[in-house]
């Protein structure tokens, strides 16, 4: 069995195209463009100066505009003004209604007014005195208050310091009391209150004692250690300076 052909005759493009001759152009081509109807240099200079004067239909539209605008402007302002001008009349003819009501009682009411005058004056005077002598009251009421909370407070202070050192008494009272028993079981307990109170004053006095005692003895010691660390690096700067000598 041979092996298939499969080769294909190659085709020149150029060589074809030119075998099936010119293509029809669909549309304009270069040169029709080329070609194209152009305006002259006169019918441009025209163009631009229509453009910069504007249309004549748009100048005369804006025209009407403006003068029907100027129209409604002038309406306008005419109904502002005779709006203003009645109101203002309307405000002349009610404050000449008042003065006129004014003088007419002021006449009648003049005798009256000196008589009242004198009786509301008197009338002032007395509920001046009346609002004083309220105010007067509210504030030594509230002042005796404030004092006597503060009194009340302070006492209440001092009761409550009073229980509590009372307390702290009959505890190292009743403290001593059993350690007397546990250290001497076969003494009777004392009588008197007087008696546990001295007791507890030596105790203390005795702690106290013992306290500045020990102070004592470690200020001591201090001082004591302090002297021989001194003795200490005495000896050393000694025996350094002694082998300094020896190797010069």
């Amino acid at each position: 069995m041979g092996k298939r052909d499969n080769r294909v005759a190659y085709m020149n493009p150029i060589a074809m195209a030119r075998w099936r001759g010119p293509t029809q152009s669909v549309g304009p081509t270069i040169q029709d463009y080329l070609n194209r109807p152009r305006p002259t240099w006169e019918e441009v200079k025209k163009q631009l100066e229509n453009k910069k004067t504007g249309s004549k239909a748009l100048a005369e539209f804006e025209e009407k505009m403006n003068e029907n605008w100027k129209k409604e402007l002038e309406k306008s302002r005419e109904k502002l003004l005779s709006g203003n001008e009645s109101s203002s009349k309307k405000r002349e003819r009610k404050r000449k209604k008042k003065k006129k009501s004014c003088r007419s009682s002021s006449s009648s009411s003049s005798s009256d007014s000196s008589s009242s005058s004198s009786d509301s004056e008197d009338e002032e005077k007395k509920q001046g005195k009346k609002r004083k002598k309220k105010k007067n009251r509210s504030y030594k009421s509230s002042q005796s208050s404030t004092y006597e909370s503060e009194s009340e407070s302070k006492e209440s202070v001092k009761k409550k310091k009073k229980s509590k050192n009372e307390t702290e008494k009959e505890k190292d009272i009743r403290s001593l009391s059993k350690k007397r028993k546990k250290s001497y079981p076969d003494d009777k307990p004392l009588s008197s209150e007087s008696s546990s109170e001295s007791d507890y004053e030596e105790d203390v006095q005795a702690k106290k004692k013992r306290r500045c005692e020990e102070r004592e003895q470690a200020k001591e010691k201090v001082k004591k250690k302090k002297k021989k660390q001194h003795k200490k690096r005495s000896k050393k700067k000694k025996k350094k300076s002694g082998s300094s000598h020896k190797s010069r």
